[in-house]
């Protein structure tokens, strides 16, 4: 019976320990896209890359959803725990999308508001992997996390006007010339702003959990 009622005491960690391997793939999956945006040869490894991280992901995500299921108390509301992870897991399922379309397109070269986009978007990943590990102490730590999550947000501003300005450039370089050469160029600008977007999700999902435990 002790053993039984043990088994449903609040496993705490193991949530946490998740959340963190998962935004350890965030970043990895990052970098790995940024390089895809240096061009060249390497770009179908890079991308299958980046499809390998989004893989790792999507397990730790179906470990949590599961861990959801199982525990008995959990650390949060179990809404804000799968819209936690679900937000997390749709910033790199954005990231591979944006790996598919480059490798649909077969390009080898990008721009450079798009390789800035990618900067980006590592600088977004490696915040989010800072704030993750501050859920553990949510009280300890509102500070910090306001302060990580209010830079998210500001990126995601930048990345926008890196988007038009991007955007902008493809119509007045020889793209504008070359239909098909502007419909992937803006396809890639509009994926790679996306994946900001995505984790300026996350970033207002932490926010909601830190507001709701203060």
């Amino acid at each position: 019976m002790l053993a039984w009622f043990q088994a449903l005491l609040p496993k705490e960690e193991r949530f946490f320990d998740l959340f963190e391997a998962h935004a350890a793939t965030l970043t990895a999956g990052a970098r790995a896209l940024r390089e895809v945006l240096d061009g060249g040869d390497q770009v179908p490894a890079r991308c299958a890359l980046v499809a390998k991280y989004e893989d790792d992901a999507d397990h730790v995500a179906r470990e949590v959803l599961l861990a959801v299921r199982r525990t008995f108390m959990t650390p949060f509301d179990r809404s804000d725990i799968r819209d936690l992870i679900g937000s997390m897991d749709d910033a790199i399922d954005q990231m591979h999308k944006t790996a598919k379309s480059i490798t649909l397109f077969e390009q080898r070269s990008f721009e450079p508001d798009m390789r800035a986009l990618g900067d980006l978007i590592v600088e977004t990943a490696d915040l989010t992997a800072k704030a993750v590990p501050l859920l553990r102490a949510l009280r300890a730590n509102a500070k910090e996390l306001n302060g990580l999550t209010e830079h998210i947000v500001r990126l995601e501003g930048q990345s926008d006007a890196l988007y038009d300005q991007g955007m902008a450039a493809l119509f007045r370089g020889p793209a504008r010339k070359d239909p098909m050469a502007f419909i992937v160029g803006s396809e890639i600008y509009d994926h790679l702003e996306k994946v900001v977007d995505r984790f300026e999700d996350v970033a207002n999902r932490i926010s909601g959990v830190l507001i709701e435990h203060l």
